[in-house]
């Protein structure tokens, strides 16, 4: 008898866990839809294998249609198109903002591929080891700007 009484318990907690974990991560956007990608060839796509733009060899980051978008300068700035400084990206790949505090961070998969992280710990998309330093300013980048399209349609 003390089993058939323990089965409906155990039943009530396994769905009071799953629903927990639903209801946390309902809290928090770690959808793909806000993930990029950047390839061993410096190639940087969305969630669904769109090209954005691309890294030159002179480390300056391009849209599809060849114009600059921004560049990390040797202290780490990252700097606009039109001279504006974004933040600043360190050489293992985190990026903070101009108050110094950090917005994006790095993490190794394995020996080629990072994960880009926010300050909570929440995979935002991939990198290339070669393009850590690109890593996290692509991502803003590019977050920003689809945020400012979004914006523009909803007016």
């Amino acid at each position: 008898m003390k089993k058939l009484n323990l089965l409906p318990v155990l039943l009530i907690i396994l769905l009071t866990a799953f629903a927990a974990n639903a209801f946390a991560q309902a809290g928090h956007d770690t959808s793909k839809a806000n993930n990029i990608v950047i390839d061993a060839k410096g190639g940087i796509y969305n969630h669904d294998g769109t090209k954005l733009g691309y890294i030159t060899k002179d480390d300056i980051v391009k849209n599809n249609k060849g114009e600059k978008l921004y560049f990390i300068d040797r202290d780490g700035n990252v700097i606009d198109a039109k001279g504006n400084k974004l933040g600043m990206a360190k050489k293992n790949g985190n990026y903070y903002n101009n108050k110094g505090q950090t917005v994006l961070q790095l993490k190794n998969i394995n020996d080629e591929t990072c994960a880009i992280l926010d300050p909570q710990g929440h995979n935002l998309g991939t990198v290339h080891k070669n393009y850590k330093l690109h890593a996290c300013a692509a991502h803003c980048y590019f977050l920003e700007q689809k945020k400012l399209k979004d914006a523009k349609t909803k007016e």
